[in-house]
């Protein structure tokens, strides 16, 4: 299945927001309540979300990459 264009970007994106966010949400959890970890919670979430990001935009990059190196093959050849 060929992932279209803007969801890889959007999942580029994500990569790095992802863990920004997290980052804030675990200052958060600092400073309101020390005691109770609630950021497990949304850090769990926001974990498999950036795993399967990261699947897509490595799969898009393999892509890439292979159609170039087919491209390139192909001239050689």
């Amino acid at each position: 299945m060929i992932v279209p264009m803007t969801k890889t970007l959007r999942a580029v994106k994500f990569l790095f927001i992802g863990p920004l966010i997290l980052g804030l949400l675990f200052v958060i959890n600092l400073m309101t309540s020390p005691g109770h970890w609630w950021v497990q919670w949304p850090a769990l979430g926001i974990g498999i979300a950036w795993v399967i990001c990261l699947i897509r935009v490595l799969g898009a990059v393999v892509l890439v990459c292979g159609i170039f190196g087919w491209r390139r093959w192909c001239r050689t050849s």
